[in-house]
C-alpha cells in the first residue's frame, strides 16, 4: 500500500510527476474515525477530498490501483513513452474548480490545439480542418460548400446560446420532486436547486425561439439537427462525431443531440501537458495540502453499513481492514456502488432494480500506440523532416488536433453503428478518433518519435475478447485502417496497449467499459442520474453519497459530480454537527 502523505517533485520518464512517501508519525487509517471516506481516487473523487479538506474535513481517499487518477491517468506503458492511457483531451473541467482550488499552482497546464481537428478522406486527396479560428474554418468549409461557410460562424452563436442555457445546471444538485426528504432540505439548497430553473425560465420569456430549438435538440437525433444548418460532408459527419463518441448509439438515434451539447460546453478541447495524469496530481496535491490522506493500491471490499439505522459506518478493504467514517462518498459508478459493495439488503428493492436496470452499454475499444516516427497522411506531399534525420517527419497541423478516420459522411458513422448493434459484433468498418499528443507535448515521447491513442467505436461488451487470437483480429483490423489514410503506420508501431470494453472494466473499474459511468440518454440525466429520487448526490443509506460520473452533470473530466457532491456532503456534516451539539445541550440540561 502506498499512503501520499507529503509531496515532492521528482524527474522521471521525462516527466514531472508527484512522488509520495509516507510520513513516519502519521496514525494508521484503520485506527482514525474519517470525516468521509472517499471510494477510488479518480477525478471527481479527488476535486471531492480537495473542497472538504481545504474545509477543515478529515478526508481520506483509497484508491484501487497503485496509479492514481481513475480513467484520468498517464503511463509509461512501454519505456520513454507516457500515455494517457483512458481519457485523452480535455475541455469540460469546470473552470470554477480550475479557479478556487488553483490547479496552476499545482503543476495544472494545458495545451491548445490548432487546428483543433483533421479528417481525411478515404479517397486520399481530400481533408477537412477545423480550428478556434472560424475565418480558417470557412475557409476550409468552403472547399467543400460556401453556402456551409457563410453559416458556420451562425452555427457557433447558436449553439453557445444553448450552451448558456443548460451551463447553470452543471454545477448545482438537480431539482428532485421525488426527493424523499424535500422539507429536510436548507433554505441554501432549495435555492441552489431552483437558481437553475429561474435561469431557465428568464430564458424562455426573453427568448422563446431559443429554448423550442434547446428542447428540440434535448429530444432529437444529432443528423436531424444538422442538417438543418448544412449540406456538405465530411462537415456534417465531423460535427456528429461529438454526438454519439463513447455512446452506442448513431447519428439517427434520438437523444444524440443532447450528447453534441454535453461535449461542447467546455469549449475549444485542449492536452493536459504531461497527460491526463497530470490532471489527477495536481488535484491530489491540492487535497494533501489541505490534509487529505491518499491510499494507493488499496481496494474497497465492501461497504460497512449498520442496517437497523441505514446508515454507513465506513469500508472494509479487501486485506480486511475496517475503516469508520462518519460519511463514505463513491466515486465508483452506480452499479458497483450498489450492486457490489453495498451490503445485500441494504437497500429498497425498488432502488436496486433501478441500478439493475440502468444502460450500462459501451461501444468503446481503446488502442494506446507508441510509434517510430509521426504518421504521414496521403492527402499531405512530403514536408520538411527534422534536420539530421531525414527519414522522420515534423509535426504538422494534421498532427495536432482530433483526427477522424471513417468518418467521411454521416452514412459510415450510422452504418458502424448498426453493424456493431444489429448483429452484436464489432464493426466491419469502426469510426476512429486519433490523437498523437506528443506532436504538440514532446515530453511524452523520445525526439522523433510518437505516442498515438485510437479511441475505437463500436464494439460490443459480450463479444469474446478474452480469446486473444479475436481480440488481435480486431486491433489489426483498426491498424489496417490506419494504415489506408497513412502509409507506414503499421511499419512504425513498437508496441501498444489494447483495451476493450471488458479491459476497461477490469483496469478501471468501469462497468462494461462504460466510460460515463452509464448511458448520456435522456431518462438518465438530470432528476433521474442515477435513479429518481436520488439524484442529488445523497443515496438510500444515511451517510453514503455518490459523487462520480454515475451522478449529476455525467461523463466527462469535468469535475461538476466532485464538486456538487461536496458542497452537499459539507451541509450534511454541519447539519449534523449541529444536531449532535444540540442533542449534548438537551442531554445535559435534562441531569
Amino acid at each position: 500500500m502506498n499512503t501520499l502523505r507529503t509531496v515532492f517533485p521528482t524527474l522521471f520518464g521525462n516527466k514531472l510527476q508527484l512522488a509520495f512517501r509516507r510520513s513516519a508519525s502519521q496514525t494508521p487509517i484503520e485506527k482514525t474515525h474519517w470525516d468521509a471516506i472517499i471510494i477510488g481516487g479518480g477525478h471527481n473523487g479527488l476535486v471531492s477530498a480537495a473542497y472538504l479538506a481545504k474545509k477543515g474535513a478529515k478526508v481520506l481517499v483509497l484508491e484501487r490501483r497503485k496509479v492514481l487518477g481513475g480513467a484520468a491517468v498517464t503511463e509509461e506503458l512501454i519505456p520513454g513513452f507516457q500515455f494517457s492511457r483512458a481519457s485523452y483531451v480535455q475541455s469540460l473541467l469546470r473552470p470554477q474548480i480550475v479557479k478556487e482550488l488553483k490547479l496552476s499552482k499545482h503543476g495544472y497546464s494545458v495545451l491548445a490545439r490548432n487546428p483543433s481537428s483533421f479528417t481525411p478522406l478515404s479517397d486520399g486527396k481530400k481533408y477537412l480542418f477545423l480550428s478556434p479560428d472560424v475565418e480558417f474554418c470557412k475557409e476550409q468549409i468552403s472547399k467543400f460548400s460556401i453556402e456551409d461557410a457563410m453559416r458556420y460562424p451562425q452555427y457557433l452563436h447558436w449553439l453557445s446560446k444553448l450552451c448558456r442555457l443548460v451551463e447553470p445546471f452543471f454545477d448545482e444538485a438537480p431539482y428532485d420532486a421525488l426527493y424523499n426528504d424535500i422539507s429536510s432540505l436548507s433554505l441554501a439548497e432549495r435555492w441552489s436547486s431552483s437558481r437553475a430553473g429561474f435561469h431557465l425560465l428568464r430564458e424562455s420569456l426573453s427568448s422563446r425561439k431559443e429554448m423550442t430549438e434547446f428542447f428540440e435538440l434535448l429530444f432529437s437525433n444529432s443528423s436531424k439537427m444538422l442538417k438543418r444548418w448544412f449540406h456538405s460532408e465530411p462537415l456534417l459527419s465531423t460535427l456528429a462525431t461529438d454526438s454519439v463518441i463513447g455512446t452506442m448509439a448513431g447519428p439517427d438515434t434520438p437523444g444524440t443531440g443532447y450528447v453534441l451539447l454535453h461535449h461542447v460546453l467546455g469549449g475549444d478541447w485542449s492536452y493536459v501537458k504531461g497527460g491526463m495524469g497530470s490532471l489527477s496530481e495536481s488535484l491530489a496535491s491540492v487535497a494533501i495540502e489541505a490534509g487529505a490522506v491518499i491510499q494507493t493500491d488499496t481496494p474497497v471490499k465492501s461497504i460497512l453499513v449498520d442496517e437497523i439505522q441505514r446508515k454507513v459506518k465506513g469500508v472494509e478493504t479487501l486485506d480486511g481492514q475496517s475503516i469508520l467514517g462518519r460519511c463514505v462518498l463513491s466515486n465508483a459508478d452506480p452499479k458497483r456502488t450498489f450492486l457490489t459493495l453495498c451490503p445485500k439488503g441494504s437497500l429498497p428493492d425498488n432502488f436496486v432494480s433501478k441500478i439493475q436496470n440502468l444502460d450500462f452499454r459501451s461501444p468503446v475499444f481503446k488502442i494506446n500506440v507508441a510509434l517510430k516516427k509521426l504518421p504521414h497522411f496521403r492527402c499531405f506531399p512530403k514536408r520538411q523532416t527534422f534536420e539530421g534525420e531525414p527519414t522522420t517527419l515534423a509535426a504538422g497541423p494534421e498532427h495536432k488536433g482530433t483526427i477522424h478516420l471513417g468518418s467521411d459522411n454521416l452514412d459510415m458513422i450510422e452504418k458502424a453503428y448498426k453493424d456493431c448493434s444489429a448483429h452484436h459484433r464489432p464493426s466491419a468498418v469502426p469510426i476512429v478518433e486519433m490523437t498523437i499528443p506528443s506532436a504538440i507535448d514532446p515530453t511524452l515521447a523520445p525526439r522523433g518519435q510518437a505516442v498515438a491513442g485510437l479511441f475505437v467505436q463500436y464494439v460490443p461488451y459480450n463479444a469474446p475478447w478474452e480469446d486473444v487470437n479475436f481480440k488481435k483480429a480486431f486491433v489489426d483490423r483498426v491498424f489496417s485502417m490506419v494504415e489506408d489514410y497513412a502509409p507506414g503506420f503499421i511499419e512504425s508501431i513498437i508496441g501498444y496497449d489494447a483495451l476493450s470494453p471488458k479491459d476497461l472494466e477490469r483496469v478501471f473499474g468501469l462497468t462494461e467499459g462504460n466510460i460515463f459511468h452509464g448511458s448520456m440518454s435522456l431518462d438518465q440525466l438530470y432528476s433521474l442520474r442515477p435513479a429518481a429520487g436520488y439524484s442529488r448526490y445523497r443515496t438510500p443509506i444515511s451517510g453514503l453519497y455518490l459523487c462520480g460520473s454515475g451522478a449529476h452533470p455525467g461523463g466527462g473530466v469535468s469535475g461538476a459530480p466532485g464538486r456538487n457532491c461536496s458542497k452537499v456532503v459539507l451541509r450534511d456534516l454541519k447539519r449534523n454537527a449541529e444536531g449532535a451539539s444540540l442533542q449534548m445541550a438537551l442531554s445535559f440540561w435534562r441531569r
